[in-house]
């Protein structure tokens, strides 16, 4: 007994160790403006990911059903519509991401919105806007390859313009002049001073280091971004998230960090086969979603079965609660009511085995089990999401793996869960029958109401 006392109260100065510091950075990230900012702007891409992503099933029509086929024939001779549908959704999603990053961070500051969209993507296009032979617009550097310069370039725009209110580099108009007139005069000495900056930076790049700004970020971010691409940084990944977690700390805090990056090997993935290659990237957001968060993060339909089966009357009520949930990704109902989160019983096969449950897919696509995604589908439930995101049915295999994996990993503990609950149950129905049957009896005959 004193051995479990003194194990209780290792984890609780643990826990108590990581709500005083770990807590508070993870609440000041999820607050910080830029990170917000950033997060915000990936999660706005979606709808564009989708239809980036729906682009590639018809070219890929004709390989499945042969190319004479009538609707071959068609799909064939259409094929530049759907390439422009990409063109003008993920192959702009720099764009994009610069003017709704500048939106969100703009309207923390409470600054002009309109004004502040036009410096961010003037600040954007000076640094990765490029020329062809041609003379016309290069696209290249509008994708997903110039994310990080459109996130660097939109924050830095409107922190300039709001270093330039705060200063008063405007031009102010009389009260009797319109808002929208008086806006738009202001902000002429902040357009002034942010094409001076990134024009400089500009030819600085490309005078002193004969580059483009957009390679430089390359260069520097080539470590972290070539790092995540390999299951054992995935793993890493999913077992950081199951730990945060397990403190109450949503993983969605990591987010702005890793969502760029899933999302440029995900256009990558599309261009390659769009190229006639193969997808290579194994860390896209699909099946971040589909693999890594299959029932919800850690597997823990593992937890969900065990507790629908249990002896418990309890733990049976929590996880037919949560079967439906968990289907479609959700396990916030068996996290906080099992519970998991802060359960120094679930510890070890929640945070230790969690991680790996939820990449077991990503080394088989590793290994080349498993075809690597081009495909961010919407959330549709267990299997079938897995499926789309790269249209092989192995997927669903590798699902089933994580889920048998994840029944074999939660046993153990599940019963010892399911042994307390028991003794609880026991405890509280003892309470009850405190009185016996024929002091019950006398106080009915009473009438007292207790």
């Amino acid at each position: 007994m004193e051995d479990t006392t003194k194990k209780v109260g290792a984890f609780d100065k643990f826990e108590d160790l990581l709500n005083r510091y770990l807590g508070p950075i993870a609440e000041k990230m999820d607050k910080q403006r830029h990170l917000s900012a950033v997060k915000k702007a990936m999660v706005a891409m979606t709808p564009l990911l989708l239809i980036g992503s729906f682009c590639l099933i018809p070219s890929a029509i004709p390989n499945m059903i042969g190319e004479s086929n009538p609707l071959s024939v068609w799909i064939v001779a259409n094929t530049s519509y759907f390439d422009l549908a990409y063109t003008v959704s993920m192959g702009l999603m720099s764009v994009f991401v610069a003017v709704v990053a500048a939106y969100h961070l703009a309207k923390s500051y409470d600054l002009d919105i309109p004004g502040s969209l036009c410096m961010a993507l003037v600040a954007f296009l000076l640094l990765g806007m490029e020329m062809d032979e041609a003379g016309g617009i290069s696209l290249s550097a509008l994708g997903s390859k110039g994310l990080f310069v459109a996130m660097f370039a939109s924050l830095v725009a409107v922190e300039l313009y709001r270093w330039c209110k705060k200063r008063n580099f405007t031009i102010k108009m009389p009260d009797s002049v319109p808002d929208f007139i008086s806006s738009s005069f202001e902000i002429i000495p902040v357009t002034i001073i942010v094409i001076g900056v990134f024009l400089a930076i500009r030819i600085v790049c490309q005078g002193v280091f004969g580059v483009m700004p957009n390679q430089i970020f390359t260069n520097l971010l080539a470590p972290l971004i070539g790092s995540m691409d390999s299951p054992l940084a995935v793993t890493f990944y999913h077992t950081l998230r199951c730990f945060i977690f397990f403190f109450g700390i949503h993983p969605s805090v990591l987010s702005p960090i890793v969502q760029p990056i899933a999302t440029q090997f995900l256009a990558e993935n599309i261009e390659a086969v769009q190229a006639g290659g193969v997808a290579t990237h194994i860390f896209t957001p699909g099946p971040m979603s589909a693999f890594g968060g299959f029932t919800g993060l850690g597997v823990t339909m593992g937890v969900v079965i065990w507790y629908m089966f249990s002896k418990s009357k309890v733990q049976r009520e929590i996880g037919k609660i949560a079967f439906i949930p968990s289907l479609f990704g959700v396990n916030e109902p068996i996290l906080f009511g099992a519970p998991i989160v802060l359960n120094p019983i679930m510890f070890i096969p929640f945070v230790l085995f969690g991680g790996i449950l939820s990449s077991i897919p990503f080394w088989f696509m590793s290994w080349g089990w498993l075809d690597c995604s081009t495909f961010t589908p919407p959330y549709v439930g267990v299997f079938l999401e897995g499926f789309l995101t790269n249209m092989d049915w192995r997927s669903i295999v590798a699902n089933i793996v994580q889920l048998v994996a994840a029944l074999i990993v939660y046993y153990p503990f599940c019963k010892v869960a399911e042994k307390r609950a028991l003794e609880e149950e026991a405890r509280i129905e003892s309470e009850k029958s405190a009185f016996s049957a024929e002091d019950e009896a006398i106080l009915d005959d009473l009438g007292l109401d207790f």
